[in-house]
């Protein structure tokens, strides 16, 4: 596995289910995947959604990682970094066909 990755959690989009939490500038819901005992981010994509389709049709990977911009150097921006609220920034990066999510939280 690459060096300075942490994982996170599995995120899985769903059409069943809407969870609590909402990202307005994804039109997407999400849980918090710390209050779920395998660690799954469940999430609902609202039509219109400009989320890239690779990640509201298949499940991602998330990992910590101390530098956001360090860790994305070389790969496929599928979603630049953003902020997710004022203690964590993201970005999706794509693997192989499959989104990575990357999660850097601010000290």
């Amino acid at each position: 596995m690459k060096s300075g990755l942490k994982f996170n959690h599995f995120g899985i989009p769903v059409k069943d289910k809407k969870p609590a939490n909402y990202l307005a500038g994804g039109k997407v819901w999400f849980n918090n995947p710390d209050e779920e005992p395998y660690g799954v981010e469940w999430l609902y994509f609202e039509e219109g959604s400009p989320m890239p389709e690779i990640l509201q049709t298949k499940a991602h990977v998330a990992y910590e990682v101390d530098n956001l911009e360090e860790a994305m150097k070389g790969e496929k921006t599928l979603v630049p970094p953003f902020d997710v609220n004022d203690q964590l920034r993201c970005a999706f990066i794509e693997h192989e066909g499959i989104g990575v999510e990357l999660m850097q939280f601010k000290k």
